[in-house]
């Protein structure tokens, strides 16, 4: 017999994930519902890299609203060791903020990059999609071959396309990595002036004229602007092996 004082208790905080956003009462699509939870987590699991929801989409049941499954698989982990974490249009598993420390000594060390790198890298960020003569416009002085080279190679920092303007010059982004090597969601989670400001990254007397870019909408899409890389561009640059003659 079912103990009456069952029914007086509050549901277990899986249930309510597993339920859906909306509370679902319906057994089944509740099973279904935390089925694909499960499945979700073993893919972002055994990732090496942020799954995108695209990728998820793909192999969960058809007609599951991924957005809502990984909302819930989320705040099933919000308070665990190691959390579910939005990286742009994907998702990952991380160590939790507060126990960051634990994985500090094994931690590969990050190669510290140059006060020049760090400059390109902020013009970069806020400023994308962004050329070369773009970043050394902003920071007054020119920028070598070698820093970009020192951020592509980081992979914090990707070739765009090329400007429609003379010379066609290539713009340069943020990738993803750079987003999660921050521990941002998305570019609209750069810090602004103020916070800037409040954590001594700019002086306090700036000039009263001074002002910075919004952080930009997060898009892989070229702006109006850009026009694709090719594979003659990206022979070019060094990033395509070129192709081989007939002989």
């Amino acid at each position: 017999m079912r103990d009456p004082r069952a029914a007086a208790m509050p549901a277990h905080d899986d249930d309510a994930v597993f339920a859906g956003p909306a509370g679902n009462d319906n057994p089944a699509e509740r099973l279904h519902f935390a089925e694909a939870i499960r499945m979700a987590e073993a893919i972002v699991f055994a990732s090496a890299e942020p799954v995108t929801e695209k990728a998820l989409a793909a192999r969960l049941p058809d007609g599951i609203d991924v957005a809502a499954v990984m909302a819930a698989m989320q705040r099933q982990y919000e308070k665990r060791g190691v959390n579910l974490v939005r990286v742009a249009d994907a998702w990952a598993f991380r160590t939790a903020g507060d126990l960051a420390f634990l994985m500090s000594r094994d931690a590969p060390q990050q190669k510290k990059l140059s006060r020049a790198a760090l400059e390109v890298l902020a013009i970069i960020a806020y400023h994308q999609p962004v050329t070369r003569a773009e970043i050394e416009e902003v920071r007054g002085v020119e920028t070598s071959k070698g820093t970009l080279d020192t951020l592509l190679e980081s992979a914090w920092v990707r070739m765009r396309g090329r400007r429609r303007t003379p010379g066609r010059p290539v713009t340069y982004g943020t990738t993803t990595a750079f987003l999660d090597h921050f521990g941002l969601a998305e570019l609209r989670d750069l810090p602004g002036m103020d916070e800037l400001k409040g954590a001594g990254l700019l002086s306090v007397r700036m000039p009263s004229n001074f002002s910075m870019p919004l952080p930009p909408a997060d898009s892989d899409e070229l702006s109006d602007d850009e026009d694709p890389l090719t594979d003659i561009d990206l022979e070019e640059l060094g990033l395509l092996t070129p192709r081989g003659g007939d002989g």
